[in-house]
């Protein structure tokens, strides 16, 4: 009698289907498309938020200065410690400062600094446009005639790309510092000789893909970090996914962008 009362258990909810996943990834994608084509055409247009650029590089950068002068160095230290060992069982150690130029200067500089910056910098973004997005500050902005996205998105992305670069040129010469410390300890390598040894390895391609790496890393960090927020759900919610969201993506991007720069730039080697 107690199974003929029980009331019947609830359906299972189902998920959405793959032809409504797909569709909402083309959604997504087209949207993505229309805000980057947006910030080409008006960050270059007049008017120009020229304050408000330095204002975001200093944010961009002189905030995130002892963070990244910290990483850079202990990254070049502990790099030249680890592969020192490796090349002393074969005698190869003199070959050290040039194994550190080539692996810093060609990947690690650039990609660290993205990493920490898609951390630091693109959660940042992400969060405030989301805030601002939930306390319709933007909607205010627009219904007053000013334009919000110039003075929030374009801003925050010139910052990024202008920014990434000069951070991760900072950070390689960093690096080597540190690597020369571990090498001048090991080998008495005088500071000279290690820098000679440095740049001889290195061409005028390692330079230019290094540089178009921060400037592709940059504008990727400033664009999906405008993006997750200017466009964030209502709710509180919303600015901790967009926070999330910005940070995730940037880093996926950022690693695929490397290796992509890294094939192009492996033709004209």
């Amino acid at each position: 009698m107690s199974n003929i009362n029980r009331p019947p258990a609830p359906a299972a909810k189902k998920g959405p289907s793959i032809k409504t996943r797909l569709s909402d990834a083309f959604v997504s994608l087209s949207n993505i498309n229309s805000f980057i084509l947006r910030f080409f055409r008006e960050a270059f247009l007049p008017p120009f938020e020229i304050k408000e650029v330095m204002r975001q590089c200093y944010e961009t950068g002189v905030r995130s200065f002892t963070l990244i002068t910290f990483t850079g160095f202990i990254t070049g230290l502990i790099f030249t410690k680890q592969s020192r060992p490796s090349l002393l069982n074969f005698g190869a150690q003199s070959w050290l400062p040039s194994l550190v130029s080539i692996a810093i200067m060609r990947a690690l500089a650039p990609l660290i600094t993205a990493l920490i910056a898609a951390g630091k910098v693109g959660s940042s973004i992400g969060a405030e446009l989301g805030s601002m997005r939930v306390t319709e500050q933007i909607d205010a902005m627009e219904v007053s005639g000013t334009k919000p996205f110039k003075y929030l998105v374009c801003t925050r992305v010139l910052a990024t790309t202008i920014t990434i670069p000069i951070l991760a040129t900072y950070t390689g010469f960093v690096a080597l510092l540190g690597g020369y410390l571990n090498v001048a300890a090991n080998e008495g390598t005088s500071y000279t000789t290690f820098w000679e040894q440095v740049f001889e390895p290195l061409t005028f391609v390692d330079f230019v893909a290094s540089l178009a790496k921060a400037i592709v890393f940059g504008f990727t960090i400033g664009i999906v970090g405008c993006y997750q927020g200017y466009y964030s759900n209502k709710g509180t919610e919303g600015v901790g996914k967009a926070a999330n969201g910005a940070v995730v993506t940037a880093m996926f991007l950022v690693f695929v962008e490397e290796i992509l720069i890294v094939q192009i730039a492996g033709w004209f080697r």
